[in-house]
């Protein structure tokens, strides 16, 4: 697998380059969500160290079973809607948090994660099912976690469960809003539109599909 793997990031990174930005400018976090340790192995070999997750009893266990140069290597995102109570499960483990989307989560990790890195998740496309706040809400939410003493790095969105062309917009929006409270990052895009994406200036992608494949069935519910 390392060896498609490797291929994989060289077709990435091109992807990158012919959207009309630097590779080395654009951070990849490679999302394990709903694969094996095995995969999380094989990234790390293939020099990927930023790697995102969903579920923070996944997060916790892939942690877990790392030996400890894996361990250091490695830099846990959390990118999935996250209940207060799991915070503490994986509060020494994550490098920066993805979804921040209300001032109780930023709280509660300020108290088990004090000065920690996060984004504030903003639903820029309006779907109801979609986490994050209200693009009205952004000042306000970032205003709050700073006062609590973390480090707000920038935004993030979830493009609309549509044809990729209609995720310009949201992104657009998303670009406008961190330029508006000169934050630096733009966590969008994911394989199927990672292209329209870094058009609209994204500094960060998930990528998940384009790097492992389809991801497969999970055994069975523990979330």
């Amino acid at each position: 697998m390392t060896d498609a793997l490797a291929d994989r990031i060289d077709r990435l990174r091109d992807r990158i380059a012919r959207a009309g930005r630097d590779p080395d400018t654009v951070t990849i976090v490679a999302v394990t969500k709903g694969f094996g340790l095995d995969t999380v192995e094989h990234a790390l070999a293939a020099g990927l160290t930023e790697l995102g997750e969903n579920y923070a009893q996944d997060l916790r266990a892939k942690a877990d079973a790392l030996d400890s140069a894996q361990r250091d290597a490695v830099r846990w995102h959390f990118i999935g809607r996250l209940q207060t109570n799991k915070v503490r499960l994986i509060a020494p483990e994550v490098a920066l948090w993805q979804s921040i989307d209300r001032p109780a989560l930023a709280e509660e990790i300020a108290k088990h994660a004090p000065q920690a890195h996060v984004l504030v998740q903003v639903n820029t496309s309006g779907e109801e099912q979609k986490g994050g706040c209200r693009p009205d809400e952004t000042e306000r939410l970032v205003t709050r976690c700073r006062e609590l003493g973390l480090t707000v790095r920038g935004l993030m969105c979830v493009g609309p469960a549509a044809a990729p062309d209609e995720s310009r917009s949201a992104f657009r929006r998303l670009t406008t809003l961190a330029d508006g409270l000169d934050l630096r990052e733009r966590s969008m895009g994911m394989s199927d539109d990672l292209d329209i994406a870094l058009d609209e200036g994204s500094t960060m992608i998930r990528i998940g599909t384009a790097l492992f494949g389809r991801r497969p069935a999970p055994p069975g519910a523990h979330r």
